[in-house]
């Protein structure tokens, strides 16, 4: 496994300061890719138990692999929002800040006393961003929401799987990934425009619309077809062949976008009898007879392995590659030789392998950190630096239970 590279240069978001209130995924990925851009975050958590996600497997040791992959480089401060001290070392922190990502349900920070009025009073120049699954308006606003409750709700799950299958939940959570990504690209653009006008505006992500954003041709099919689509398998709607393919020993899959790419892969694959049948003459007709394209293929893919049918297709020109399970992903040479496999480490040694940022290669000073937070790991040092309590008032705090 390789380790972060290094650049002397700064990161695009050195000296920016994020109070991080959120927790499980959408809102921790998001804060996590800000801290690879360089971004100063400080984690909030609930004292005693911190992010739920600290509970969810898989464990080495008692550590939680999930919450390391989704909170490297962060600071770890625990503070209870619940009680006025604490409400009111948060406003402190504020003060000194330039962005806030909370993903609690709409309406809990206001019930706080934390909500942006109050945030904005008394930093106007901060970025206040709410993450969560239907938005802070519209029907849908108040009720909790989940991956999979997003998936469906938005779609994803009604064209995912096999044709004529169920609804099939796409192996990652990508409703959380995608509200994340989404959220990052708010605050850019918010700090970017605080930096003409001197003011930090209230950004607010749902994981739904990032998701309805992520059907992109599903919808204009849905609109021009005057039907809904429905799931497919690996194959594309518009695109043949565009698919996995059974080998000998595998999978191999293929992406022939063109008539020109068509006639490489059935003379590599030695098809060279489905070129001259007028059913696949063009993409057009190759999605029409998809069935009986497909039937052809099959039976030439599967006289050899994935390997073969990978060097004879890149060799000739096509795109192709094998179907990797994550543990090949984690060895893949491509994979290694741009870090985007690292190891994170907390203060006891307890060590996960994990997805680098595929930043690092893409702006100057990005680095991965290497490590991820112990719950409170930082709570003195953060009180201290930008709090500005002293050793004494944060030890009153800890007796009751604030932090």
């Amino acid at each position: 496994m390789h380790q972060p590279t290094t650049d002397a240069r700064p990161a695009p978001l050195s000296g920016v300061r994020v109070i991080d209130l959120t927790r499980v995924l959408a809102g921790p990925y998001a804060t996590m890719v800000l801290a690879d851009l360089g971004a100063e975050v400080i984690k909030i958590e609930r004292p005693g138990s911190g992010d739920d996600s600290r509970g969810f497997g898989p464990f080495r040791d008692g550590s939680s692999g999930y919450f390391a992959s989704v909170n490297r480089g962060k600071q770890s401060c625990t503070l209870d929002l619940k009680t006025d001290e604490g409400r009111d070392i948060l406003l402190r922190l504020i003060r000194g800040a330039d962005v806030l990502v909370e993903n609690f349900k709409p309406g809990v920070m206001e019930k706080l006393g934390l909500g942006w009025d109050a945030a904005h009073a008394v930093n106007p120049r901060l970025v206040y961003v709410s993450c969560s699954g239907f938005g802070q308006t519209g029907p849908y606003a108040s009720r909790p929401a989940y991956d999979v409750i997003v998936q469906a709700e938005g779609g994803l799950l009604s064209v995912t799987g096999i044709e004529g299958g169920p609804p099939v939940r796409v192996g990652v959570s990508l409703g959380d990934l995608a509200g994340a990504l989404f959220t990052v690209i708010g605050i850019q653009a918010a700090l970017a425009e605080r930096g003409r006008t001197g003011r930090g505006r209230w950004v607010d992500v749902a994981m739904l619309d990032a998701v309805v954003a992520m059907l992109e041709n599903a919808i204009v099919r849905a609109d021009v077809e005057e039907t809904a689509p429905g799931p497919l398998g690996t194959r594309h709607p518009s695109i043949a062949p565009f698919q996995a393919f059974p080998t000998r020993d595998g999978h191999v899959v293929v992406a022939a976008g063109n008539d020109r790419l068509w006639e490489r892969l059935c003379r590599a694959i030695g098809a060279d009898r489905l070129i001259a049948d007028p059913r696949f003459a063009t993409n057009e007709e190759r999605v029409r007879h998809h069935g009986e394209m497909e039937a052809g293929l099959t039976v030439a893919f599967r006289a050899c392995d994935t390997a073969r049918w990978v060097s004879e297709l890149q060799a000739a020109g096509v795109p192709c590659g094998p179907l990797n399970r994550v543990d090949d992903v984690m060895v893949d040479p491509q994979v290694t030789a741009r870090n985007m496999m690292i190891e994170v480490a907390d203060r006891e040694g307890h060590v996960f392998h994990v997805a680098g940022s595929p930043l690092t290669r893409a702006a100057a000073g990005v680095v991965a950190p290497g490590w991820f937070p112990a719950l409170g790991e930082h709570t003195d040092e953060v009180l201290t630096r930008h709090a500005g309590l002293g050793a004494d008032a944060i030890a009153a705090l800890r007796s009751r239970g604030v932090i």
